[in-house]
């Protein structure tokens, strides 16, 4: 594994473990469907339902809302403690197992969690007009506004994964010295920063299964859209699509005020950030990523910021990174380990109860 700053290799802190795959998962796309499919025992707390506004009325619907999904610990202590927003990656919601996993982890270690739906996902369709995309960074800080304001936090962190990633890497990338002073640190696994290439990626014939994966349900999404909203989709030309790329041309340029696919990926790219990001960042990276792509200046980038700690792994596949359980103190899921003992390090309000959960003791 990488630990990259500044200066070069860094000293581990003790939270900063070494990646070791599970046994037979030493393969890219192996880790990626693993990490996708392994069934979890998890069972998490009724989460309280919260919806935000991030968009007024289009053509005569709206507005848009997001939904998220909240779990607070008890009032006399939820202020003080840190709060961690979760937020999915391309057709993933606030159920997807990596947001469980993280969600029961930090529960357990004392922290609040809000889980949040991008745009139309999580059974929201109906709730947004509009299409979501990887350059709504601002409905995260709405959210943020949201939950600080209603729940008087002193500490926020924001972690995505994949195309979430993207999200909270430009939006505190955008606000750099200017981030509210609750936002105390950002995390993105596998993130999605470097657009055109690693759409590219997604079309090379060995991902052609994910790319068919994620344009089956995008497709079904506008269907569904085209019947809910039809003067905004009413024409849109899902007969067109035969790629990734064709999607993001003919739909979120279309619907999402880009000029084409070009357009898009260079408008909303993280990776245009690397180098300001202000606040304490963790990115984590697999070398064997399927599909994400992160170019050597994005990289250098990264590793130039003082306030970034990139961890770059051999293995680990596509928001995975399934390790032994005896490597990681726990039940194997390496980064989520790894994410949380990078927020908890700082020693914000919740001690050594969010620390000896981190640590996996």
């Amino acid at each position: 594994m990488k630990a990259l700053s500044p200066a070069g290799f860094v000293e581990q802190a003790d939270w900063m473990t070494d990646f070791i795959p599970r046994r037979w998962l030493r393969n890219g796309h192996v880790q990626t469907l693993a990490g996708n499919f392994l069934p979890r025992k998890l069972t998490l707390p009724e989460p309280e339902p919260l919806l935000v506004e991030v968009e007024g009325p289009v053509a005569g619907y709206g507005p848009s809302q997001v939904l998220c999904h909240c779990h607070w610990q008890p009032r006399a202590v939820r202020s003080q403690r840190l709060t961690v927003v979760l937020v999915h990656g391309l057709e993933g919601s606030s159920q997807s197992q990596y947001i469980v996993g993280n969600t029961a982890r930090a529960l357990a270690a004392g922290l609040n969690v809000v889980r949040m739906n991008m745009r139309t996902c999580g059974g929201t369709d109906h709730l947004s007009p509009t299409i979501y995309h990887s350059g709504l960074s601002d409905d995260m800080g709405r959210v943020l506004e949201a939950i600080v304001r209603e729940q008087q936090l002193e500490a926020v962190a924001l972690v995505g994964y994949s195309m979430g990633g993207n999200l909270v890497l430009r939006w505190a990338g955008e606000k750099g010295t200017r981030a509210p002073r609750e936002l105390k640190a950002v995390v993105g696994v596998s993130p999605l920063m470097d657009l055109a290439v690693s759409s590219a990626a997604l079309h090379l014939p060995r991902n052609r299964m994910y790319e068919w994966h994620f344009m089956k349900r995008m497709i079904a999404r506008v269907r569904r859209r085209m019947a809910l909203f039809p003067r905004i989709y009413g024409d849109a030309a899902i007969d067109r699509i035969r790629t990734m790329r064709d999607f993001d041309g003919h739909i979120v340029a279309r619907y999402g005020g880009f000029r084409d696919a070009d357009d898009y990926y260079y408008s909303v790219a993280s990776s245009k950030y690397a180098g300001v990001l202000q606040v304490p960042t963790l990115i984590v990276h697999s070398l064997d990523d399927p599909f994400i792509r992160m170019l050597p200046e994005t990289r250098a980038a990264l590793v130039a910021n003082p306030h970034v700690t990139f961890l770059e792994t051999r293995h680990g596949g596509h928001c995975a990174f399934l390790a032994p359980a005896r490597e990681t103190g726990g039940d194997g899921y390496w980064a989520e380990r790894t994410l949380l003992g990078f927020l908890t390090r700082h020693d914000l309000e919740g001690g050594n109860e969010a620390r000896e959960a981190a640590y996996g003791s």
